[in-house]
């Protein structure tokens, strides 16, 4: 409902959307993309909707005029499907305004196909188009609110949304019932592959069989037939004449066959809630986008599903396989689409913003300073002032970390320190101390001092103080503005000594005059800096940083 929220919003402003939707297969990007063209449609406007393959054409076309039989919507068509004399007819009729909807793949980035008033674009599984046909449609058609959807965006979508080029929404509430798909990568093992086989038989249910070469799919059949005589195989490939495909999966559907042998063309479209069990052959050769999606092939009801990534015996991966092929076993869980594109991110790097690579790495000046210097041209471009920096280094004698017992995974305490260590103001804060307590559990003191450091870190940044450290008498302030420095030692409760252009310092024991027997500064009290943990530290740079 917030992403559907979202967009209405962007619809309604008054600038255009480009909006991502990410969400796994089955959490209602297309019920989201439905609703924009709904409205859309009401308000006058035409809809394009692009998809990759013919079969996802036709399976969507079906949806969108069974979901809006009742209203006066006119839905066609554009694709191979499509007879010459109809895709003419339809192409007239966009033309003219009289088609409110049509949906099809690249035939609708056509030079021929022209709109009377185009007001929204939806891309459906955009990962697999390429920047020239995206931006084709987007420049021929200006001004046209634009709405992405992908299980798994390419690392140069991902990240435009991620520095705020694009608006992106995540799906994240699967679909009730349903399981995470195991997901297992092994070397080709006939023994491994004839129990899955006859687990998935003896419960009635049928097989995927992924094998991306023609050639050769006769011989992985009989090889099948070595492993399991009794499997009843049936092959499915693009190359087959339309009507044998067709045939192929609608005898499937109705189970006259126990495993489908087909290439990746069964990657998007098909909703078969009986196939549960899915073989990856050569799983190194495939992208992470295309194993998420082949593996989304099953598990689309409440059975378990299990997903074999399967590796030739004797073959060698490169460390960019591995890498694949490691990330996709580990997301697993639901809604891991998100995950694996940010993985795919860090392995492929983020592409090109302003030409067509959809990946890549920007090793003249570091993916991290890319990202800064990207946002403050963002934020410059929308008049925004740059964003207040929490960098602060600091170094003090205070115990501050996750104990193993708190925190027992190391992946999950590994992207808390992350977490923590990017956290920019006092509400991030206060979520992730919520989280913390709900997660594993009361929070320890040197897990709360963690907390604390980085208050003390966006205390210090507001000041412009970029690093505090300690010596034997002293919390040394290393600062970079003046007029605050000084308007700090004014009006701080503890003293602030500055002693040139860049340090001040902040006694870590009230200061007695000699030959005096005066009593302690009431705002020292309570703040013991024999403490081993080393929480007088915080709470003495706390307090001198903030005001009353």
């Amino acid at each position: 409902m917030t992403a559907i929220a979202a967009v209405k919003d962007d619809m309604e402003a008054n600038k255009v959307m480009d909006r991502l939707i990410c969400g796994d297969v089955g959490f209602g990007k297309t019920e989201v993309a439905m609703r924009a063209a709904f409205k859309a449609v009401t308000s006058g406007y035409q809809v394009a909707v692009l998809v990759p393959t013919t079969v996802l054409a036709e399976q969507h076309y079906h949806n969108f005029k069974n979901r809006m039989a009742e209203f006066p919507v006119r839905i066609e068509k554009l694709s191979r499907f499509s007879t010459a004399a109809d895709q003419r007819q339809t192409i007239k009729d966009l033309k003219s305004g009289k088609v409110d909807i049509v949906v099809g793949t690249h035939r609708i980035a056509g030079k021929d196909v022209d709109f009377q008033q185009l007001g929204l674009v939806v891309i459906d599984e955009e990962q697999r188009f390429g920047v020239a046909v995206k931006e084709k449609l987007k420049n021929k058609h200006t001004n046209v609110d634009v709405l992405t959807l992908s299980a798994t965006p390419i690392p140069r979508t991902l990240h435009m949304a991620l520095v705020g080029v694009r608006d992106i929404s995540n799906l994240e509430t699967p679909p009730a019932e349903r399981r995470s798909v195991e997901t297992v990568v092994s070397r080709w093992d006939d023994k491994l592959i004839r129990t899955a086989i006859v687990r998935e038989l003896n419960r009635g249910g049928q097989i995927y069989m992924v094998h991306n070469r023609i050639g050769d799919m006769e011989a992985i059949v009989e090889r099948l037939r070595g492993i399991a005589p009794e499997l009843r195989i049936v092959i499915g490939h693009g190359q087959m004449p339309e009507g044998a495909l067709e045939q192929v999966m609608v005898d499937f559907i109705d189970h006259k066959y126990d495993l489908l042998l087909a290439t990746t063309i069964i990657e998007s479209g098909l909703d078969i809630p009986n196939a549960n069990t899915i073989f990856v052959d050569d799983a190194d050769h495939y992208g992470l986008s295309d194993l998420h999606q082949l593996r989304g092939r099953v598990g689309r009801y409440k059975h378990q599903a299990f997903c074999y990534l399967l590796v030739s015996p004797h073959k060698h991966l490169s460390p960019e396989a591995t890498k694949r092929l490691r990330a996709i076993e580990e997301f697993s869980q639901m809604g891991a689409g998100f995950a694996i594109s940010m993985r795919d991110l860090e392995i492929r790097g983020a592409g090109n913003l302003l030409g067509s690579q959809q990946s890549g790495h920007i090793a003249a000046v570091g993916y991290e300073m890319y990202c800064h210097l990207l946002e403050d041209a963002v934020r410059q471009v929308q008049n925004l002032p740059p964003e207040l920096s929490a960098d602060v280094d600091i170094d003090l004698p205070v115990e501050a970390y996750l104990d193993p017992d708190y925190v027992p995974d190391l992946r999950h305490k590994i992207d808390l320190y992350r977490r923590i260590a990017k956290l920019k103001d006092a509400n991030e804060i206060n979520a992730i101390r919520e989280e913390l307590l709900d997660r594993f559990g009361p929070l320890p003191s040197a897990a709360e001092r963690m907390l604390e450091l980085a208050e003390l870190r966006l205390d210090a940044a507001a000041w412009q103080i970029g690093s505090i450290t300690s010596d034997a008498r002293f919390l040394v302030l290393h600062y970079s503005d003046k007029r605050r420095i000084e308007l700090l030692a004014k009006r701080s409760k503890y003293p602030v000594r500055i002693v040139d252009g860049r340090r001040a310092y902040i006694p870590l024991r009230p200061q007695k005059k000699p030959g005096t027997t005066e009593r302690p500064p009431k705002n020292y009290a309570g703040i013991d800096m024999d403490d081993p943990s080393g929480r007088g530290f915080v709470k003495l740079a706390r307090g001198a940083l903030v005001l009353q």
